[in-house]
């Protein structure tokens, strides 16, 4: 095969990886939250233990103080 053809076969699944990620970024955002689970809350026993500062609910308890 030419050196064209491995060019155009490498971004033809380049682009086909990003329409994947797209796509499905995309039906993750839409998806509705599941039934009972629309107002769950931080359990603070729990987080206070954890340091994993890139946490949304850290971050959020970093911001109440």
């Amino acid at each position: 095969m030419p050196k064209e053809g491995y060019l155009v076969l490498a971004i033809s699944i380049l682009v086909a990886l990003v329409i994947v990620f797209v796509v499905s970024f995309v039906l993750y955002k839409r998806t509705p939250v599941p039934k009972g689970c629309e107002n769950l809350k931080v359990n603070e026993e729990n987080c206070s233990m954890c340091g994993h500062e890139e946490c949304p609910h850290y971050v959020k308890k970093e911001e109440e103080k």
